[in-house]
């Protein structure tokens, strides 16, 4: 097909092109439960991750540069994906985590219409929101926890960053669909989130006062809004074209953000300790890892159905 599932409308033949994303199709680089997550996300039991190679967005400062960019794992087919995710429940974690998935949309939407019948745990869409809506739709029914970030208002900003004036357009364009399809913040006795909307936000050192312009969009849209701050900032590699990315994040410069978040009148949220800004806290990401799940994951859908 011509490939325009993302704002980037590359055009290109997938699966046999690769358009800017970095693949053609849906390429698993990690399939694993996380510790590291929001605590209404990960609690005690672990979130079931499931990392897609590649990106639609690519930012300077992505600190999982490793797969967005290099886009190493195995290659699946959406009924293929739709046994992990089976496998992926069975191993006892509090949900399915589909982390970067904007650029393999359609693959995903056709593998949880496959699985979704047989879920018992909570879905969650975790994204740069750098996506279209009309790809989001294919989504309804079958995503039940939004986490998407919103990293950028400034357009200059969002254009140096990662190469897309158009991000806060397009990105709140995005999380207003995802919020129309999950309306309530649902959670369970134990403070899972079983359905709604979590939205995350990466403080950049010096780049503050852009945090600001997000957090009136945000308090604009609806002040109960669950919101992230997050603080793990660390240089993940060296920029020579933005300097500023080449330090970790002041205490001072997150807690000016902390505060102005209380100040614009939003009332739900999680904040981080700046010992978060630590490549401790990354998954390893390993091409034999991923084959080795693979390995051990039951043939369900691609041996016939169910």
């Amino acid at each position: 097909m011509n490939c325009n599932l993302c704002p980037r409308n590359c055009g290109v033949q997938r699966p046999v092109q690769k358009g800017f994303c970095g693949t053609g199709g849906i390429v698993l680089s990690r399939v694993a439960a996380h510790n590291w997550e929001e605590p209404c996300i990960s609690g005690t039991r672990g979130s079931g991750t499931v990392f897609f190679a590649g990106c639609n967005l690519k930012c300077r400062f992505c600190q999982n540069f490793d797969i967005s960019v290099s886009t190493h794992g195995k290659e699946v087919s959406a009924e293929r994906l739709a046994d992990v995710f089976l496998y992926v429940q069975e191993t006892g974690v509090a949900n399915i985590n589909l982390v970067t998935p904007s650029h393999v949309a359609d693959g995903v939407a056709k593998a949880l219409t496959l699985a979704k019948p047989f879920l018992k745990i909570p879905v969650v869409y975790n994204t740069s929101s750098y996506e279209k809506v009309s790809s989001l739709k294919m989504l309804e029914g079958l995503v039940d926890v939004y986490m998407p970030d919103l990293k950028f208002c400034d357009p200059d900003v969002s254009r140096l960053l990662c190469g897309a004036g158009d991000y806060f357009r397009v990105a709140t364009s995005a999380i207003t669909e995802m919020r129309r399809q999950c309306p309530d913040d649902i959670f369970d006795g134990e403070g899972y989130m079983q359905k709604g909307l979590l939205l995350r936000h990466l403080v950049l050192p010096s780049f503050t006062e852009d945090s600001k312009k997000v957090l009136d969009w945000v308090a604009d849209f609806d002040k109960n809004t669950y919101v992230s701050l997050m603080a793990q900032y660390f240089p993940a590699r060296k920029d020579d074209k933005v300097p500023q990315l080449n330090r970790r994040l002041y205490r001072h410069e997150y807690d000016n953000v902390l505060q102005y978040f209380f100040n614009v009148g939003l009332k739900n949220g999680f904040m981080q300790d700046a010992q978060s800004a630590t490549a401790d806290y990354l998954p390893a990401f390993s091409d034999s890892d991923v084959k080795n799940v693979l390995s051990v994951v039951p043939h369900v859908f691609e041996a016939g159905g169910v």
